[in-house]
């Protein structure tokens, strides 16, 4: 792999990581506690959830995967879990796993992105890796910027303000 490319492909990754992570806590920031366990049908999944979702998938595809850190996801408990936290405990949470991910990307030797890995039993390499936690956690970003629109019934302005 070209270094130029790899070094590129590493730098965006930490850098979007860190960009949803903004994004997620000026959603936080407007949700009460209630709202971010809030469900409309066991169909559906609280901000909550998700935010723990994306603790417990980045952790398995990054600090194990690419890093190779034990695996400890329980992912049933992402989904499981009921107000056992407040709104700013996961901000904290999400956070700190996201600055730990961005550790592990930085780290890696570009030479590194084309060998192996074996998270949550899917043979891919690092690069694979690395790409499907950005693109996991920008979609599941965007549905709670969804859901925080639909709840505080505003736009966060959060690429492009406009004036109103």
């Amino acid at each position: 792999m070209d270094n130029q490319i790899g070094n590129l492909f590493l730098e965006l990754s930490s850098s979007k990581l860190e960009l949803m992570a903004s994004f997620l806590t000026s959603c936080m920031n407007r949700l009460t506690d209630e709202q971010v366990w809030e469900r409309h049908g066991a169909h559906e999944n609280a901000v909550g959830n998700l935010v723990l979702h994306l603790i417990g998938n980045m952790r398995q595809w990054i600090m194990h995967g690419v890093g190779g850190a034990l695996d400890i996801r329980v992912r049933d408990e992402e989904f499981s879990t009921q107000n056992s936290l407040t709104g700013a405990e996961l901000v904290t949470l999400f956070q700190q796993t996201v600055s730990e991910a961005r550790g592990v990307i930085e780290s890696l030797p570009v030479e590194k992105l084309m060998e192996k890995t074996t998270p949550q039993g899917r043979h891919v390499t690092r690069l694979e890796a690395i790409y499907q936690v950005v693109g996991h956690v920008q979609q599941h970003i965007g549905q709670i910027i969804l859901l925080t629109k639909q709840m505080c019934g505003i736009d966060l302005d959060l690429t492009m303000p406009r004036p109103r």
